[in-house]
C-alpha cells in the first residue's frame, strides 16, 4: 500500500534534496523568468526619467543663469571656506573625540562621567542653538580671565573681541562632532572580539602593539562607513553658519539672490556644488572601505565599479 510520502512529489519529502536544475533548450540552464521584477523596474526608470525632464525642461530654474554663476568668484569663495570649514571642524573632532572615547572607555568612574555628561549635552541640543550661544557668549562672560581659583587674575580678555563669526562657527561644530566622533571611535573599538585581545595579551604583546596592529586595522572596518556619514553630514551641516553672517557656500549665494532677486538658479548653485563634493567624498570613502576590507573575507576584495564596467564591456565585446 503505497504512504502519503510515495505519493507526494520529490521535493515536498520530508528531508529529500531539491531536484537539480532543469537544463534548457541546447542543454544550458534557464533561469527563472521574474516579470514582476521587470516590470517595477521600467516603471520606476519612467518616472525617473519624467523628474529628470521636468528639472531640465523647467524654464523657471534659469539654467543660463546656473551656469554664468557656478564658477563665479564669489560662489567658489564659499566653496573654499565651506570645504575647510568641514576639513578642521572634523580633523579636531576626531582628534578631541579619540580622547573623549577614551575617557568613556576608562575603568575611572569621574572620566567616564564626564565624558558621557558632554556628549549627552552636545548630542542633546541642536546645533544652531550651540551656535548662537558660542555668538553670544559676550553676554554671558563679557571677559576671560586666566588665574588662581577664586582668587586674583593675572590675564584678561574681552570676548567681544576675541571670538568672531568664523571662530565661533569652527568652536561650535568642533564641539558638536566631537562628541559624535567619540561614539563612532567608542564603536569601533568595541567591535573588536575581545578574545583577540585576550589572545594577544597571552602572547605577550605590549599594549600599543595589540592598539596598532590588532584593534585599530579591525575597528576601522567599523568606523570608516559612519565616520564618512559623518563627514558628508559636516560638510551639508556647516550651512548653518550663515545665520551667522559667515561667507560659507551658502551664504555666497544668499548675498547674490538679495539683490538680484533670482532664488531658485541661485540655490541650484549651491545644490549642484553640494552634490558634486558629496560624490566626490563618496568615492573616496568607497575605495577607504575596500582598503580597510582586505583579509576580511576568503574571496577577497569585491571589483571595483571600474572593473566590473570593463567585465561587463569585455563580455559584450566576446559576444
Amino acid at each position: 500500500m503505497a504512504t502519503p510520502q510515495d505519493v507526494l512529489p520529490a521535493p515536498a519529502r520530508a528531508g529529500s534534496p531539491a531536484p537539480p536544475p532543469v537544463p534548457g533548450p541546447g542543454g544550458r540552464i534557464v533561469a527563472r523568468r521574474k516579470p514582476g521584477q521587470w516590470a517595477a523596474a521600467a516603471v520606476a526608470l519612467l518616472l525617473a526619467a519624467m523628474a529628470v525632464n521636468s528639472v531640465i525642461r523647467n524654464r523657471a530654474f534659469q539654467w543660463s543663469v546656473v551656469a554664468d554663476w557656478f564658477t563665479a568668484r564669489s560662489v567658489l569663495g564659499g566653496l573654499a571656506l565651506t570645504l575647510w570649514l568641514t576639513a578642521v571642524t572634523l580633523a579636531l573632532g576626531f582628534a578631541f573625540g579619540t580622547v573623549l572615547a577614551t575617557m568613556r572607555m576608562s575603568a575611572n568612574p569621574v572620566l567616564r562621567t564626564l565624558s558621557w555628561s558632554y556628549i549627552w549635552i552636545f548630542r542633546s541640543t541642536p546645533p544652531l542653538v550651540q551656535l548662537l550661544f558660542f555668538f553670544n557668549i559676550g553676554a554671558l562672560y563679557p571677559t576671560l580671565g586666566l588665574g588662581i581659583p577664586f582668587g586674583p587674575e593675572f590675564v584678561t580678555v574681552k570676548t567681544v573681541n576675541l571670538i568672531g563669526p568664523t571662530l565661533t562657527a569652527v568652536i561650535g561644530l568642533t564641539l558638536l562632532e566631537t562628541a559624535y566622533a567619540a561614539e563612532v571611535i567608542r564603536g569601533g573599538i568595541l567591535s573588536v572580539d575581545r578574545g583577540q585581545l585576550e589572545a594577544a595579551a597571552a602572547l605577550g604583546l605590549g599594549r600599543w602593539r595589540v592598539l596598532r596592529r590588532i584593534v585599530v586595522p579591525q575597528a576601522m572596518r567599523s568606523i570608516v562607513p559612519t565616520a564618512g556619514n559623518m563627514l558628508i553630514s559636516a560638510l551639508k551641516g556647516t550651512s548653518i553658519v550663515s545665520v551667522l553672517a559667515v561667507s560659507d557656500l551658502l551664504y555666497s549665494v544668499q548675498l547674490v539672490y538679495l539683490q538680484s532677486y533670482q532664488v531658485i538658479p541661485m540655490l541650484m548653485v549651491a545644490t549642484i556644488w553640494y552634490l558634486v563634493v558629496t560624490t566626490l567624498l563618496s568615492i573616496g570613502q568607497y575605495y577607504v572601505e575596500r582598503h580597510f576590507a582586505r583579509g576580511a573575507t576568503r574571496d577577497g576584495l569585491p571589483p571595483t565599479p571600474l572593473q566590473r564596467a570593463r567585465a561587463a564591456l569585455a563580455k559584450v565585446v566576446r559576444a
